[in-house]
């Protein structure tokens, strides 16, 4: 399939899967989840929207197609190294990833089918659990929790933080600001704390992971 340009004449590359997933992230990166539409998409690729249908099988398709390339950008749990190191910078590679697409990790939560990269995915972060010496069963609690914290802090983060430290101590400043004098006390308390100095979401996620994985080598070794 070759793509025209707006003059017929020219043509541009062609178009396959990869090119329409790719474009679609991107459409999602400047514009939102939202924005993604076969309609839209084709314009941005310069094409009729029907013509996506010979590279994808519809929407749910394409949006299956999207999770399947940000997982592929995490890195994967390196062998040779401790599991919870292992587990950390996988952890910690996909928060990154998460941060350049601030519409993948609720984009993840609710899609059912899983391509070839995310069962890869799935299967390292398994497999070291596994090695480390946890069991079938808490090693598959264990990559639940871990992936739940990972999503969730991300979509939480989305929604609270501020691109820069200037606007999260002035959104800091606008909750002291509206809370009556004396109510809330515990609330005015830490939005006076982050007034003067602004959320570390990086010190953040790290706290809570720090969190599951003490607990992990708790159950270990207990086991």
């Amino acid at each position: 399939m070759i793509a025209r340009g707006a003059g017929g004449d020219e043509p541009r590359d062609t178009l396959d899967r990869g090119r329409v997933l790719r474009a679609a992230m991107e459409l999602a990166d400047a514009r939102g989840i939202e924005s993604v539409t076969m309609r839209e998409l084709g314009r941005q690729l310069g094409v009729e929207a029907a013509s996506l249908y010979n590279h994808v099988a519809g929407k749910d398709d394409l949006l299956d197609g999207m999770v399947d390339l940000v997982v592929a950008e995490i890195d994967l749990p390196p062998s040779g190294v401790d599991w919870r190191e292992a587990v950390r910078r996988r952890a910690v590679s996909a928060r990154e990833v998460f941060s350049h697409h601030r519409w993948a990790a609720g984009l993840i939560d609710s899609r059912e089918q899983s391509g070839p990269s995310s069962r890869s995915y799935a299967d390292r972060v398994l497999g070291a659990l596994l090695q480390a010496g946890f069991s079938p069963r808490v090693a598959a609690h264990a990559f639940m929790v871990l992936d739940s914290y990972i999503y969730g802090f991300e979509r939480q983060r989305s929604r609270l933080s501020a691109s820069d430290d200037v606007d999260a101590i002035e959104g800091a400043r606008e909750v002291l600001a509206a809370i009556p004098s004396g109510a809330y006390p515990s609330l005015a308390r830490v939005a006076t704390e982050y007034a003067a100095e602004p959320f570390d979401d990086g010190a953040a996620f790290d706290f809570g992971l720090g969190l599951i994985l003490d607990g992990l080598q708790r159950l270990l070794e207990s086991a």
